[in-house]
This record gives C-alpha cells, sequence and structure tokens, in this order.
C-alpha cells in the first residue's frame, strides 16, 4: 500500500472532494456545496486522505462550541478495506478535541454496518434515531455520539 497522506483540505481540493461524493453517494452534495463548506464556512473542517496525489477519502465536521457534527466520510470504493476511514476520524478526533470538542455526532445508516462498527470501535453510541432521514429511499438514520470523558 502506497503512503496515506492525511491533511487538512482547502478550497483548491473541491473538485477532489466531488468526485469522491460521486463515487461513494446515491445523493452527493454538488460542487458548489463543497466548494463554500472549503471556501466560507468558518465552522467547517475537512481532512483529505490522498495516496500519490490521488483523494481517496475525506472527512467534513462542522464544530460550534464544543460540539463536532460530522457532515460525511467518505473512501473511494476501489480504497476500500484499507483502514482509511479509520485513519482519517482518528486523526480529526484528535483535531477537534485539542481544539475543544467534547462531543462528537454523526448520523448513519442502520444499514451500514461497515461504518457503525468502526463509529463504534471509535467510541461512538447510538442515542437516537431519525426517522425517514436519507430523501432518496426515506431510511432512518442512526444518531451517534462520541462524548470525551
Amino acid at each position: 500500500m502506497a503512503d496515506l497522506i492525511i491533511r487538512k483540505a482547502g478550497e483548491e481540493d473541491a473538485t477532489a472532494i466531488w468526485e469522491l461524493e460521486k463515487a461513494c453517494f446515491e445523493d452527493p452534495w454538488s460542487l458548489d456545496s463543497i466548494s463554500f463548506e472549503l471556501r466560507e464556512n468558518p465552522h467547517a473542517l475537512y481532512l483529505l486522505a490522498t495516496e500519490e496525489d490521488e483523494a481517496v477519502g475525506y472527512m467534513g465536521i462542522w464544530c460550534l462550541l464544543d460540539e463536532g457534527q460530522v457532515t460525511n466520510v467518505a473512501v473511494h470504493p476501489a480504497h476500500r478495506g484499507k483502514h482509511i476511514a479509520q485513519r482519517i476520524l482518528e486523526d480529526m478526533i484528535r483535531i477537534t478535541t485539542s481544539g475543544g470538542i467534547k462531543h462528537h455526532t454523526l448520523e448513519v445508516r442502520p444499514s451500514n454496518a461497515a461504518a457503525i462498527g468502526l463509529y463504534e470501535k471509535m467510541g461512538f453510541k447510538t442515542e437516537g434515531r431519525r426517522k425517514k432521514y436519507y430523501q432518496n429511499n426515506g431510511e432512518d438514520a442512526l444518531i451517534m455520539w462520541r462524548h470525551e470523558e
């Protein structure tokens, strides 16, 4: 496996993140939305994972007061199974907790067992459910939280 580099994403990474969105999600964010996040949202932090200058994964989070709301976690299908999402999530938690975030939250499809397993491994616990959260198929979302001790 090539060396994985995880770094803060900038506006110049919008297209790479958008390409990951399209490869990973049935209902991807638009390029305009991603560009706005990277350029103008003062509460947003995005990390990009690359191997040999190829974008292979990313994660976004909105940080408000002492809470971090994970927006998306994505790893290109051709690069799954390499623990890339775990490494990005570990870095994001380390960066945000050192910046004062004490609570991390996210929504995940109940059908996404791999993601749920990763989040549980990282200390997230299911604390609620949003009925018919996902617009593309009406699937519920589990609300998971991770609290610093």
